[in-house]
């Protein structure tokens, strides 16, 4: 597959649960602080640069984009919340990623589980060369976990089962 586009998905940092809170308001936890700068810091490791985010407008996910965020020397310009990416279905994040302008060749998408695990997997091309990564995505997508996708075509026209999945990381700090 020759690989026109890449497509990361990004679920949130670890949040906390403090009470009295609404969901969409929840913070990232002390671990999520710490973790969220290593999945940057892995991104920029693999030559990953996004020309696009988009992100679920909840708290925890704008705080993930900007500890990633970080790791990008000069900062990403185009970032996005989108409040359809808050617990979306993976038919609505596959609608976001649709939108995308034709001249973006790396979108990155922060989102939520269980809508971004789902997204990955209905991506996948099952390419036998992704074995090994897809099994640990498909076993679990911890927070902070992110899904590299090689994508040929438009933007407009990714489907089902037509991204090969290139790598699967759970950057943690250490």
């Amino acid at each position: 597959m020759s690989a026109d586009r890449r497509l990361v998905l990004l679920r949130h940092a670890k949040s906390d649960w403090p009470p009295d809170v609404a969901d969409h308001e929840r913070p990232l936890a002390n671990r999520g602080r710490t973790e969220a700068p290593a999945a940057g810091r892995w991104l920029v490791a693999h030559g990953v640069r996004p020309d696009r985010v988009v992100l679920s407008d909840s708290l925890r996910t704008r705080q993930t984009w900007a500890l990633v965020a970080a790791a990008f020397t000069p900062p990403v310009s185009d970032v996005v919340l989108d409040a359809r990416v808050y617990n979306a279905s993976p038919a609505v994040l596959l609608d976001v990623v649709r939108e995308t302008p034709t001249e973006v060749r790396t979108l990155v998408l922060v989102g939520h589980n269980p809508g971004t695990a789902q997204l990955a997997a209905r991506l996948d091309d099952q390419d036998a060369a992704a074995a090994e990564p897809r099994a640990r995505m498909t076993e679990k997508y911890p927070t902070s976990a992110l899904a590299l996708f090689d994508v040929a075509g438009s933007w407009a026209e990714v489907d089902v089962g037509e991204a090969r999945l290139s790598a699967f990381a759970v950057p943690r700090s250490g």
